[in-house]
């Protein structure tokens, strides 16, 4: 029983560090991608 709730742990913790990793990838990308259309938006604006 304590090797099977050890396993269970390992696989529960992997799983949250890769969610957070792809997460804090995720937002990166689309705080960039926002930030580049609000600069298009305003330089369109402005021709």
């Amino acid at each position: 029983m304590d090797e099977q709730l050890r396993i269970i742990l390992i696989i529960i913790i992997s799983v949250s560090i890769f969610g957070l990793v792809v997460f804090v990838f995720v937002k990166n990308y689309i705080k960039n991608k926002i930030d580049f259309l609000v600069k298009e938006s305003k330089k369109n604006k402005l021709k």
